[in-house]
């Protein structure tokens, strides 16, 4: 299909990214439609995480470029009021003196810049989405004194707060419980059917064809990526995980 009968939120071409000389992605090419729930599913050491932040702008790549609905990824206006981003819990100083209402109205921050105030519609569309996401009762709680599940659920309801058009998220799902995960999925559904679009690193074999509309599977290289229905199968599985034994039905 030609680029101008699909619209995408998302183009990658010809990325390339290496630690100390050593390519950790290979000619990263990738288009992603508007309106998805796309995973990024591959084996541990694969890229997902670094091809996420490639495609952020936080880490500097060999070669390639990135757009945005069509504007370069180096625009920082255009970023900071349109894109989210959840990272990894374990990549966060849990111990910053932050109380989880301070966290969430981060989010804001985009629209408005460092230096203007809070209007009363960011405080009370931080309410809003902390009842969203089940923590209001928390919002003068310190996020150091909340389980992985809840810091998880404040920071999803930070990128909320955002408003953005494109949302990434780096293993949300890793250490919740079962309620927190179904919780965060709905969310991202919803959010979805907004015309939003969704990116999720994600683990869990298991759940892509339940909880994704759009898959891409990489293992330094896209080995494919596009609906589910279509490329998440077992071929496109053993050419990922490199393993002739059956993958679907397995979490890797």
């Amino acid at each position: 299909m030609s680029k101008d009968i699909i619209d995408y939120a998302v183009e990658v071409e010809d990325l390339t990214v290496a630690y100390d000389a050593k390519p950790v992605l290979w000619e990263i090419d990738l288009k992603i439609p508007k309106g998805q729930l796309m995973a990024v599913v591959g084996p541990n050491g694969a890229g997902k995480t670094t091809l996420m932040k490639a495609m952020l702008g936080l880490l500097t790549p060999v070669t390639g470029a990135v757009r945005f609905m069509d504007k370069e990824s180096k625009d920082i206006r255009f970023m900071k009021k349109h894109i989210g981003y959840v990272p990894q819990s374990g990549s966060v100083d849990w111990d910053f003196p932050a109380t989880v209402f301070d966290v969430v109205l981060m989010g804001c921050y985009g629209k408005l810049g460092w230096i203007r105030r809070p209007r009363k519609a960011d405080i009370e569309l931080t309410y809003t989405v902390l009842k969203k996401v089940g923590m209001e009762d928390y919002a003068l709680r310190q996020i150091s004194q909340l389980s992985g599940g809840q810091q998880q659920r404040v920071f999803l309801a930070r990128a909320l707060a955002q408003e953005a058009e494109i949302y990434f998220m780096d293993e949300p799902f890793k250490g919740v419980d079962v309620q927190t995960e179904k919780a965060i999925i709905l969310l991202l559904k919803e959010i979805k059917e907004q015309g939003k679009t969704v990116v999720v690193v994600h683990h869990d074999l298991q759940t892509v064809p339940d909880y994704f509309d759009w898959v891409t599977l990489i293992n330094l290289r896209v080995v494919a990526s596009g609906p589910v229905e279509e490329v998440f199968h077992e071929d496109n599985l053993q050419k990922t995980y490199k393993s002739t034994k059956t993958l679907l039905g397995s979490e890797v």
